[in-house]
């Protein structure tokens, strides 16, 4: 069987997708949709299979018949708008990270989506050395899980694109990079209980460097870290009563994990399957496995996990003061403009 994938804006992340999809057994690139003109025609002649379909509008590739499946790349605060495209025309969705501004607008979309798949793009959670980690840690084979540091972050020229300024658009480093941390987090140490935070906000009301302290249903603790404006570790670790699990920049798709018990030789772990591409490959695998299988979601990232982190993300922005127009605007009403040029991403 082959995947007939649309990809639904043509910024920096929908490039990297694209890219690594050629890794993907059973995947293709069907189609490519864009609002600015000539940009779609382009990323389909640079990703495309020579018959690989241009489209001006995202109406018209989500109409598209041979489109099995959209993978909506645009800015945060479109995402609603744009999945509801693609579930009006029938299509099941993998939607970027954060899934959407609010939690109350991601569970506007999940009830748009009704029985098609739909999964946030947290590939990460797809990725096959985070999930050995995960495994093998849930599994006891490192003992019990008591403290978790990540960090995710680094510096934003001034020449970025607005998606990463404006925000109208859902920009700063919470939503952008904090996500990562914070997911990494529940998948190591479970359900979040609470948290407090702290953060240095630019003058346009966007978060620049956030630290989080979290609390979790077993009793464990994790401390995060993000930033727009400083070149941040990047790692990650997971403490427990035996030792101590490290992941080294770029943990999100680490290159391996090193276990190190207490009074022992430290033990490399690496990945127990290939990774397709970067690792956004391993995600669209992930999809079309679920889409095989007529999965209405992802066990990897399932739609619970997915508004109990954006729950999380609210409580910290009402904590640190940073609010967006989706805080006040009813489900489907964002009508931000759109800049499909990305510039830094930490992917």
């Amino acid at each position: 069987m082959t995947t007939s994938w649309g990809i639904l804006a043509t910024g920096r992340i929908a490039h990297s997708f694209a890219a690594d999809l050629r890794h993907v057994p059973g995947a293709r690139l069907g189609a490519v949709g864009s609002r600015t003109p000539g940009s779609a025609e382009t990323f389909a002649h640079e990703y495309g299979d020579g018959s690989t379909r241009a489209h001006p509008s995202y109406d018209a590739l989500v109409a598209d018949p041979d489109v099995d499946v959209v993978y909506v790349a645009s800015p945060h605060a479109l995402h609603l708008e744009h999945a509801r495209l693609a579930f009006a025309a029938g299509k099941p969705v993998l939607c970027e990270k954060p899934l959407t501004i609010t939690r109350a607008d991601a569970e506007a979309l999940f009830e748009s989506a009704g029985d098609l798949f739909c999964m946030e793009a947290m590939w990460m959670a797809c990725h096959p050395l985070v999930r050995e980690v995960q495994r093998r840690l849930l599994a006891g084979d490192f003992g019990t899980p008591r403290q978790v540091h990540a960090d995710l972050g680094f510096v934003v020229p001034e020449t970025a694109g607005a998606r990463m300024v404006e925000r109208d658009l859902g920009a700063g480093a919470l939503l952008d990079m904090g996500i990562y941390p914070l997911t990494f987090a529940r998948m190591m140490l479970g359900p979040f209980t609470g948290v407090a935070a702290s953060a240095d906000l630019a003058g346009s009301g966007i978060d620049l460097d956030v630290a989080v302290a979290g609390r979790h249903e077993s009793g464990a603790v994790s401390a995060l870290t993000t930033s727009m404006t400083a070149k941040s570790p990047r790692s990650a670790s997971i403490a427990t009563d035996l030792g101590r699990i490290d992941l080294p920049a770029d943990f999100h798709h680490p290159p391996y994990a090193v276990w190190n018990p207490a009074g022992g030789e430290p033990q490399r772990i690496q990945t127990p399957a290939p990774v397709l591409g970067t690792g956004l490959g391993n995600e669209a695998a992930h999809v079309q496995d679920c889409l095989r299988d007529g999965l209405a979601e992802s066990p990897l990232v399932p739609r619970a996990q997915t508004l109990e982190l954006l729950g999380v993300m609210d409580d910290i922005r009402r904590i640190i003061g940073v609010h967006y127009p989706a805080d006040d605007a009813s489900a489907g009403q964002q009508t931000a403009p759109v800049d499909e040029v990305g510039r830094p991403h930490p992917r």
